[in-house]
């Protein structure tokens, strides 16, 4: 055997070039089980009607619905969505990357924001194609920014809205720009997985759009206020050739027979999810004002319209000291080492005893090394 000659398989230099995605913790460097406010998990869990779903007894031995028919008949009677135009997935993660896989490859660029969701590079990656990530406006996506930064070859442009991990959410009016800057053979892929915590008539503007043009695909998921994080769902909608080719490329029986049972339960209690929005706001503001009282020590809440809230430590107390002291406390936060958002941490909504005891440690170890 020659010295060039390989001794197993190698990937495709793309592959190499990815940084697998990196979960919510939820234990402590010592093996803790910690409260997970890490993730952006609903803290009410699952409704009554989709946790009865799940209880349901069924047989593991056949294939679910390879379709999901029903599932798709209920999104789109919530929505008033054509079921012809909905294509379901693992999470909305796996649509998010067949997204790329469809329309962009070697040689062609995947548009984004600064300071956004990991996936988009990853997806940018595994089909071989240029992540680009566009300046941000005070962790926010920059509209004139990602124009701007459209090329003859960029083939697809990922905004998620409101934004992981940032929380930050742009008017329907700006979205609207965005996509008028775009040319018409550019996938433009709006994520709105954290939808169902904002303004109702915004969101659904935002699917009105993928039913009136031929290049939007719009993404949501069963994970955040619906609760169903643990069964992976997630569904998009778009035009028929969009749809028609996602389906080509997904995995067959991606979504199953428990987590359809289960989603379609969930679309019709609303009132689980508007109890579950009101928590959220209410907890989430009440939580950013005991930020805004830390603001002489450094600390900064960024404006969020999800179900969490990005802390800025901009004084003395540092993000990485901060994840410690809330670790010690009992609780697991998401911090980005390493990186350009290495001075924040992303704090999940919780219960109000939850988010009481966090301000208080973080108050408390300010106070201390003032």
């Amino acid at each position: 055997m020659s010295e060039t000659e390989q001794t197993a398989p190698v990937p495709k230099p793309w592959i190499e070039a990815i940084h697998a995605y990196v979960p919510g913790k939820a234990k402590a460097s010592d093996g803790r089980a910690l409260v997970k406010l890490s993730a952006n998990e609903n803290p009410l869990g699952c409704g009554a009607a989709a946790a009865e779903a799940l209880a349901k007894p069924r047989t593991p031995a056949r294939y679910p619905d390879p379709g999901a028919v029903g599932l798709r008949e209920a999104i789109g009677a919530l929505h008033g969505i054509d079921a012809a135009r909905i294509v379901c997935g693992t999470g909305s993660d796996e649509l998010l990357n067949l997204a790329a896989q469809a329309y962009a490859g070697p040689g062609d660029e995947v548009l984004f924001s600064r300071h956004t969701f990991s996936v988009y590079d990853i997806a940018a990656r595994r089909c071989g194609a240029q992540p680009v990530e566009a300046p941000d406006s005070d962790y926010g996506a920059d509209v004139d920014a990602l124009r701007a930064a459209v090329t003859e070859r960029t083939r697809v442009v990922y905004l998620a809205n409101p934004n992981n991990p940032t929380g930050s959410n742009l008017p329907h009016s700006e979205v609207a720009r965005l996509l008028d800057g775009l040319p018409a053979d550019v996938l433009f892929v709006l994520d709105q997985a954290y939808a169902e915590y904002t303004d109702a008539a915004s969101a659904e503007a935002g699917l009105a759009l993928a039913s009136e043009r031929q290049n939007v695909l719009v993404t949501r998921t069963f994970s955040k206020i619906y609760g169903l994080a643990g069964e992976r769902i997630g569904w998009a909608t778009g035009a028929p050739d969009l749809v028609a080719n996602l389906n080509r490329i997904r995995g067959p029986f991606n979504v199953t027979t428990s987590g359809q049972a289960a989603a379609v339960a969930a679309l019709g209690d609303h009132g689980f999810v508007r109890r579950s929005a009101e928590h959220n706001a209410q907890e989430r503001a009440r939580f950013v004002d005991a930020i805004g009282a830390l603001g002489n020590y450094g600390l900064r809440a960024l404006p969020s319209e999800a179900n969490f809230t990005m802390v800025l430590f901009e004084g003395a107390v540092s993000a990485e000291a901060a994840h410690d002291a809330l670790a010690e406390a009992g609780y697991a936060v998401r911090h980005f080492p390493g990186g350009d958002l290495s001075h924040a941490l992303r704090i999940t909504i919780g219960s109000a005893k939850q988010m009481g005891e966090i301000a208080a440690t973080l108050r408390e170890l300010v106070e201390r090394d003032q």
